[in-house]
């Protein structure tokens, strides 16, 4: 298995990335695809963390295979968070919001509930590179490796009395969180 470098520019670039909803197949996390790093300047955020005008092409794509090893080896504790959801203001077209009610409106700050079974399944997301968006998403047809989505989810969870579409749907922010405060050393990793 190849090893991916995770370096303290690229941790930083992880902890800006904009988690958003794809509603397609089962529905899954996602990159946002015109705001990755919270603007609609890719380049300039990149630039802004590793001092680099030149190659964010090269770390926007060295930044996805980061993140797929971010959340195999990264580790947070349990707990309430709060994060100011940075979807608000960007085209809910591209990336979905799961706080987004009927008429489109979603509350600027979040707090959510980081359980167990939320830090169980985010090591066993399927992250993959979206080409024709240009970002990393989770697999949408089979978020934890089976398209059989409760039957992936019990297998990784065991018994538990979570309601698998409900807990599935947290996702979102549940990884947002965990971009944003889970623990990590620099170094490479598989």
């Amino acid at each position: 298995m190849p090893e991916t470098e995770i370096t303290l520019e690229r941790i930083a670039l992880i902890r800006r990335l904009v988690v958003a909803w794809d509603p397609t197949g089962h529905g899954a996390p996602m990159i946002h695809p015109d705001a990755p790093y919270g603007s609609t300047d890719r380049d300039g955020d990149i630039a802004n963390v590793t001092g680099d005008d030149e190659g964010a092409e090269e770390e926007h794509r060295a930044v996805g295979a980061a993140l797929a090893a971010f959340v195999r080896h990264a580790s947070l504790k349990p707990g309430r968070f709060t994060y100011h959801n940075p979807l608000v203001k960007l085209d809910q077209g591209r990336g979905g919001d799961v706080f987004r009610d009927e008429t489109g409106a979603a509350p600027e700050q979040i707090i959510f509930d980081v359980t167990g079974d939320h830090l169980a399944l985010i090591p066993r997301l399927a992250i993959q590179w979206d080409a024709a968006l240009g970002v990393p998403r989770v697999d949408p047809a089979a978020p934890y490796g089976d398209t059989d989505l409760a039957a992936s989810m019990r297998r990784h969870l065991g018994n538990t009395d979570a309601d698998p579409a409900r807990l599935h749907h947290a996702m979102q922010p549940a990884l947002q969180i965990f971009l944003r405060y889970a623990d990590i050393a620099p170094g490479d990793y598989a």
